[in-house]
């Protein structure tokens, strides 16, 4: 059985907050409220999950969030 994980995109002290709700935006397609709130869990938490599904698929997500300049990593769903 295929587990399923998530991309999961960390604090920096380097991007704006306003770059990284643009991020989501523009590759998840987020919402501007949804984008927000992701971004200040990312702020307030250090961490949030952007993106659920098979590994494949969150494995391209990461590597997006890097070519962002983001910081991501994956995770499986226990």
């Amino acid at each position: 059985m295929r587990g399923r994980w998530r991309t999961v995109v960390h604090d920096d002290p380097i991007n704006l907050m306003s770059y990284v709700e643009w991020v989501f935006s523009q590759y998840f397609g987020m919402d501007a409220r949804t984008a927000n709130r992701v971004m200040m869990r990312v702020h307030t938490q250090g961490r949030a999950t952007v993106s659920r599904g098979q590994r494949e698929q969150m494995e391209l997500d990461a590597q997006a969030m890097h070519t962002y300049g983001l910081w991501a990593t994956i995770e499986e769903e226990q």
